[in-house]
């Protein structure tokens, strides 16, 4: 055989066995299910950061990896159904965002490996036995820690000083401990601070603006946005009524302020997503998630916006201003 020739066989015969190799590689499978719309683009930014994750980790989607996403927004009804029908598939490993989620997920499987983020109470919800031994099939990363609900309200009284009402808004559909989670801990972050706590549960997006109307019809009041999947699919009207009503408000997802809110403060999620794909990645070589201890949040993001306070005609102090992450002018 000529050399040319010769060169030309081991060529196509290494692309044969390439291809060949390539049939044979399992195809590992991922179902995700999501508490949020499938236009929310900070939530699709976000899921990116996950896969590109998953990407630098050896997992490329169409060649050893299938990702099937499922959108359910705030509907608890179509989060269960897409949770039987995700589970129903026998995916490799489910991973699942926030609180409502997985309980959806957790009712229907408890032998397929769960990797969750953004849930505040994963111990008190039930999903793992504790935070440092799971215990049974789920495992993930929280997006609070004990001290958040008081500097929300430390930094509404810093940007104002005659700060006496709090009122704090959540979806009991989706919120953690249908809110009773949060409601315990504003409620004492609010009494150490002389503050009157003033719970705001909605069931739907009609009543976002006429409860916020109504709470701002007495003075010196002040809102926190809890961060639950209901206060993320409407934050659009909630922003847009807060500003009308001329209330300074803390939101608990931090591009919330990026998005025109006055000031937001919580755990950095694209990080928290990039973190859950390191446990998808272990898992799907082996480990187990009753063995892979809950992670909390170690990166938190405090934006302001300028833009918005100068409308609220708020002065925000040159001391407030040092702190943040990310000033919006």
């Amino acid at each position: 055989m000529r050399r040319r020739e010769f060169l030309t066989f081991l060529g196509v015969a290494g692309t044969i066995v390439s291809e060949a190799a390539r049939a044979q590689q399992a195809i590992h499978r991922i179902g995700v299910l999501l508490p949020a719309s499938s236009a929310d683009s900070k939530v699709k930014g976000d899921l990116v950061a996950f896969a590109r994750r998953l990407q630098s980790l050896g997992w490329i989607q169409g060649e050893n990896l299938q990702i099937d996403y499922r959108w359910a927004g705030d509907d608890i009804a179509k989060m269960q159904t897409d949770a039987k029908e995700l589970v129903a598939a026998q995916p490799d490993v489910l991973f699942v965002r926030g609180t409502p989620a997985t309980a959806a997920i957790l009712r229907n499987t408890r032998t397929i490996p769960v990797v969750f983020a953004v849930v505040s109470d994963p111990v008190g919800e039930g999903f793992v036995a504790s935070v440092a031994r799971p215990g049974g099939n789920a495992t993930g990363f929280t997006n609070a820690e004990s001290s958040l609900t008081g500097k929300w309200l430390s930094l509404l009284k810093e940007v104002m000083p005659t700060l006496k009402r709090i009122g704090f808004i959540f979806d009991p559909k989706v919120a953690p401990g249908g809110g009773t989670y949060y409601t315990s801990l504003i409620k004492t972050a609010a009494s150490s601070s002389a503050l009157a706590p003033a719970p705001m549960p909605f069931h739907e997006a009609s009543v976002i603006e006429p409860m916020i109307d109504d709470f701002a019809q007495v003075p010196n009041g002040g809102l926190v946005v809890l961060p639950d999947a209901g206060t993320n699919l409407y934050r659009a009207q909630i922003m847009a009524a807060a500003a009308r009503a001329g209330l300074p408000a803390i939101y608990g997802f931090p591009n919330l302020a990026e998005e025109g809110g006055l000031m937001s403060y919580g755990v950095d999620v694209t990080e928290l997503l990039r973190r859950a794909a390191n446990y998808v990645d272990r898992i799907l070589k082996g480990a187990k998630p009753g063995d892979l201890p809950v992670q909390l949040p170690d990166k938190f993001q405090f934006v302001i916006n300028l833009k918005t306070a100068k409308a609220l005609n708020i002065q925000i102090p040159p001391g407030v201003l040092a702190i943040a992450d990310e000033v919006i002018e």
